[in-house]
């Protein structure tokens, strides 16, 4: 049966791809609550915009089909019955305690347009605007020591489409989230693969209900046999275990995965912020890493059992052994120059979003890496990326491939 989804490698022809354009959740962005919400800083939203659509230009350029998450959201609406069950859902997450500030937001939500209300969960809703209207006193007096001035968050990190759930050759994993921020954006996802006509047959390799974390970024297609994740600051290794079990066992080319144990800080947030995918047997890669690294190699036996085995050495050589090259080529952020690598790694230097086979998109703030690329053979496009690249995402982090044609 079609599932609307094929993505069996990270460098495959891309054909179709999920992005997020940015909206008024990056507007209610706040100093305060920066670290609530995951930012170290605000990005200009106009400005944001702009750049985004820039990429999105860059992406139908070279014949890849965007679709936009709030399109596919408001697509998945198919009733009336689905409508009232995404809001009572997400006011369960939004956590809203109050039992007549409920009543505001599902009165608030409820008389909009499906696509404005959409696009008002995502951006959150601010206290002063449930007031509009209200004939009552109480609403305009806040609680004693309540001063929060949302009613509900908003979502800023929804334009990092990469992360709140992935596509796994015909199949989805649907994530838990490490933290309560951005678990609220797996929500969408659920809403379209359950209810989408395009997308609610894909198989599921896991949920958004299990109890340990799983984001996106840490799952990279290497081939259409090998998946690599990460075990990091945002990943578990027992929701590794459970996504190896539903994949080894049920896809249909998938034989083993590659469980990476990367350091457990913000610049290694992710694995494709360690290391990214740009031609059949070059990288990009974190300076860091380049000495040695620890992987778990993770294959079903002739029992269909799991068997894992502990692997260490040189990046470059576990790469070789596992997806079967002669050579591999690795390309070090900021021409492992310690500072250009620093501050480029900080503008997600080595998360670049492969196209095609050996052509990739960057930023291009990261010209020292960009050269880099350029020296090996890989065909850059670059796009603007001055507001963008605040929110701490490069061009991977921004798109989920939804279509790839084979390797």
């Amino acid at each position: 049966m079609e599932t609307g989804i094929h993505n069996t490698s990270e460098i495959g022809r891309l054909k179709k791809v999920l992005l997020h354009r940015p909206g008024g959740e990056l507007e209610n962005l706040m100093p305060e609550y920066l670290e609530r919400l995951l930012f170290d800083d605000i990005p200009y939203l106009r400005e944001a915009q702009k750049e985004h659509d820039a990429f999105a230009e860059c992406l139908r350029q070279q014949g890849v089909e965007v679709v936009y998450l709030t399109d596919l959201v408001v697509n998945s609406i198919t009733s009336g019955e689905v409508r009232k069950g995404f809001i009572r859902q997400f006011l369960d997450e939004a956590d809203v305690q109050d039992p007549r500030m409920r009543e505001c937001l599902e009165e608030y939500l409820g008389r909009m347009r499906d696509r404005e209300m959409v696009s008002a969960m995502m951006a959150g809703v601010r206290k002063s605007q449930l007031r509009q209207g209200s004939g009552r006193l109480g609403d305009f007096l806040p609680a004693e020591g309540d001063d929060y001035p949302f009613a509900v968050d908003p979502m800023p990190n929804l334009y990092f489409t990469r992360d709140p759930f992935a596509t796994i050759g015909t199949g989805v994993s649907i994530h838990k989230m490490h933290t309560a921020t951005r678990n609220r954006e797996t929500l969408f996802g659920k809403l379209i693969f359950e209810h989408n006509p395009e997308y609610m047959h894909a198989p599921r390799w896991y949920d958004r209900g299990e109890v340990s974390s799983l984001e996106g970024g840490d799952i990279l297609v290497l081939s259409p046999q090998v998946l690599a994740v990460g075990i990091s600051q945002r990943t578990r290794e027992n929701s590794i275990d459970t996504l190896a079990e539903a994949v080894l066992t049920r896809s249909q080319t998938f034989k083993k995965i590659l469980a990476f144990n990367i350091p457990k800080t913000r610049s290694f947030m992710h694995l494709d912020t360690v290391f990214t995918m740009v031609d059949r047997d070059k990288f990009t890669v974190h300076p860091n890493i380049l000495s040695s690294i620890t992987v778990f190699v993770m294959e079903l036996d002739e029992n269909r059992q799991m068997k894992i085995r502990q692997e260490e050495g040189r990046l470059e050589d576990i790469l070789k052994e596992h997806l079967e090259l002669d050579r591999v080529t690795l390309i070090p952020c900021g021409r492992g120059s310690e500072i250009d690598a620093a501050r480029e790694q900080w503008n997600d230097g080595s998360n670049t979003l492969a196209i095609g086979p050996g052509e990739v998109v960057v930023y291009s703030r990261n010209y020292v890496t960009n050269r880099s690329l350029e020296e090996a053979g890989i065909k850059i496009h670059t796009i603007p990326s001055a507001e963008l690249s605040r929110g701490r995402g490069g061009p991977r982090c921004m798109s989920m491939p939804l279509w790839r044609e084979d390797p």
